[in-house]
């Protein structure tokens, strides 16, 4: 089995992300949390096992039942990539809205003690 650069330089990328966040993460957990990790494990691990094992799509199509349409389960990918990316940017907007909430009330109380 032959390996291409695209192969060897993707992989050395995708190492690099996992290590990056799994370090992050047990340190303290320095802005990165759990689901955060999933995600970078979940998306860096996929293009590393894609890059490594090119074929690899081909047997997941054939799992799925797509077989011989591989750009579909690369659509796929995306979608349910895109899909996490909004349920994460929702997320953010829920807790940035809570803590203009809380914010606002911690300010009125001070106001008030004053």
């Amino acid at each position: 089995m032959t390996f291409h650069l695209y192969q060897i330089a993707i992989t050395l990328v995708a190492a690099f992300m996992i290590f990056q966040g799994v370090s992050r993460y047990l340190k303290d957990h320095g802005g990165q949390t759990f689901m955060k990790l999933f995600v970078r494990l979940t998306v860096w691990g996929g293009m590393a096992v894609i890059a490594l094992f090119p074929n690899f799509t081909n047997f997941f199509a054939g799992l799925i039942g797509m077989q011989g349409n591989v750009n579909a389960v690369i659509l796929t990918a995306f979608l349910l990539i895109f899909l996490m990316i909004f349920k994460l940017l929702s997320a953010i907007e829920r807790l940035e809205q809570n803590i203009s909430e809380l914010t606002r009330k911690e300010s009125l109380k001070e106001i008030k003690k004053k």
